[in-house]
């Protein structure tokens, strides 16, 4: 695969990084990644990687762009009230990018769908926006073999963190299960700013760039936590949890299965 000239011109900013290259501009080109939710994380996460290159996007989401959506998902705008976020999402994109293939699923990701979508993916990105998925997103790639970038959002603060399955810790080795129905507030009882989540889709976005690229080091083991109101980062290490119902030495998870909790915060939103 050779780049035309257009291409040299329009990712020439990126070019120029001596861990990037043409080699590494044609591999962005030849990527695909999938998007889970293309809300407020989804959002900033999905218009950076059509600008940067990545040759097939893929977008699935259920919902349909309301009102409240755009304080934080800025992928969509007024003109798109009730319509559904992957299509409206799919329009930005290949307005930012016309030569990026972006395949939409309007559907929601469910035991029986996951495994059938992702296969064709080289990286996910979990920008759901409840546990029960954020979940199954995980378990999902753990028996594909696919990595993937979990981050959450809630009020001023954001988190995230990579996962590579079979290679550092998983969602459950941190998390184990959903916590209680009502455990913790939605992010539609307890609010988001909204450039929380800008700050930490585009950090999504960075991570699968550098993952793509073979680049850098990944936030495997290790989590970033985002506190805007300090306007500080801070990193919380962990490791794998033998105990892991998934990846742990006696694994009691062996198959997919839908979780019924539909409660979302901060560790896991997509806002």
């Amino acid at each position: 695969m050779s780049l035309r000239m257009e291409e040299i011109e329009r990712y020439s900013r990126q070019i120029i990084l001596k861990e990037v290259g043409g080699k590494g501009q044609e591999k962005l080109l030849a990527s695909r990644v999938l998007i889970v939710g293309a809300g407020g994380l989804g959002s900033p996460a999905s218009m950076y990687l059509a600008a940067a290159g990545v040759g097939t996007i893929g977008l699935i989401d259920g919902d349909i762009v309301d009102l409240t959506n755009l304080q934080r998902q800025i992928v969509h705008s007024t003109g798109d009230i009730g319509t559904p976020k992957v299509r409206s999402a799919a329009e930005k994109l290949r307005a930012i990018n016309p030569a990026v293939q972006v395949h939409t699923y309007e559907e929601r990701v469910t035991a029986g769908n996951i495994l059938d979508i992702i296969k064709d993916y080289d990286f996910v990105i979990d920008g759901t926006d409840n546990f029960p998925a954020k979940f199954l997103i995980n378990d999902a790639c753990y028996f594909a073999g696919k990595p993937f970038s979990h981050a959450g959002i809630l009020r001023f603060d954001g988190q995230l963190f990579t996962v590579l399955p079979g290679r550092s810790a998983c969602y459950r080795c941190l998390f184990g299960g959903p916590p209680p129905a009502n455990a913790v507030p939605s992010c539609a009882q307890a609010g988001v700013l909204g450039g929380v989540a800008g700050v930490i889709g585009s950090l999504q976005a960075t991570e699968t760039l550098k993952y793509l690229l073979g680049v850098g080091e990944l936030l495997t083991d290790r989590m970033l936590v985002f506190d805007a109101l300090g306007m500080h980062f801070r990193e919380v290490g962990f490791r794998r949890n033998r105990r892991c119902p998934l990846c742990g030495e006696k694994p009691t998870i062996t198959e997919l299965r839908d979780e019924e909790q539909p409660v979302c915060d901060w560790r896991g939103t997509q806002v």
